[in-house]
């Protein structure tokens, strides 16, 4: 799809559009330019992208794709009559479809973080970033009994971004605890974790792809040697094995799989709200 352009419409931060779009699109062997136009809340507003829109059809040759998620009616209505392009519209395809079952009309609320502020959830989820920031890397002991989960793994292997994401999605109270040489030489997990071992879960990764890394941040060291970075991976998985540790590859999985075997196995009530 060479030169396609792909809009991400929305009367609040466009972020369910974009997911929702790119999981379609990760359908397709292509990679559109993404625009996210988000708080198109007025008819103005709504008159701005359409002329964008246009401006990018007659400068592409095709038309964009647009995905769309538009509460106020006379805004919709606005872009999908005049933009020239394939508008997806999500409240149209999946609300109406649910008012028809449910027998009520939706509310149609434009933006929905107002409310979310004041909830007991939004609360949760900013206390569990704050706890996941204060113990990554294992910067602190304190109070890991409080922690969701503990992620153990070699130095970069993708604990931290795990950690936050779990934090940020879920409400996840997560620590991360790096394994190191000394560790290894003393065939252990650090006195840290072992009151908590049951909360701990593992991260692993192929060595040619933890070299790769690591010679991005310490080029031509110890530390992102290849042998080096085979025997950390190796001891690694060795004690997770001997702990009765749970763990898999980050490799060739993004950060959301990762994150959902981690609930599904140590947290299946979070999959549930």
């Amino acid at each position: 799809m060479p030169n396609r352009t792909v809009f991400f419409v929305s009367d609040g931060t466009g972020i369910t559009a974009e997911t929702f779009g790119k999981s379609i699109l990760a359908q397709f062997a292509t990679k559109p330019r993404h625009v996210r136009r988000p708080f198109i809340d007025t008819e103005d507003k709504a008159e701005q992208v359409v002329r964008e829109i246009n401006m990018t059809a007659a400068q592409e040759g095709v038309r964009p794709i647009v995905f769309i998620t538009l509460a106020n009616e006379l805004v919709r209505e606005r872009l999908t009559a005049d933009a020239n392009a394939l508008v997806l519209d999500m409240f149209r395809t999946f609300v109406e479809p649910i008012e028809a079952e449910l027998g009520m009309k939706s509310n149609h609320r434009v933006g929905r973080f107002s409310d979310v502020a004041k909830s007991q959830e939004y609360h949760d989820r900013i206390e569990a970033i704050n706890f996941s920031l204060a113990h990554d890397d294992g910067q602190s002991a304190r109070n890991l009994a409080e922690s969701d989960v503990i992620l153990v793994g070699v130095s970069r292997c993708g604990k931290t971004p795990t950690s936050l994401y779990l934090a940020m999605q879920h409400g996840i109270k997560a620590a991360n605890c790096p394994l190191i040489p000394e560790d290894f030489e003393r065939g252990k997990l650090p006195s840290m974790l072992l009151p908590h071992r049951h909360k701990c879960f593992g991260l692993t990764i192929d060595a040619d792809r933890l070299s790769q890394i690591r010679n991005e941040r310490r080029p031509g060291s110890k530390y992102a040697a290849l042998e080096n970075c085979r025997y950390e991976i190796n001891e690694a998985e060795a004690m997770m094995k001997r702990e009765g540790i749970a763990w898999l590859s980050s490799t060739h999985k993004s950060i959301e799989e990762i994150a959902t075997t981690i609930l599904r196995d140590l947290r299946p009530d979070r999959l549930i709200y």
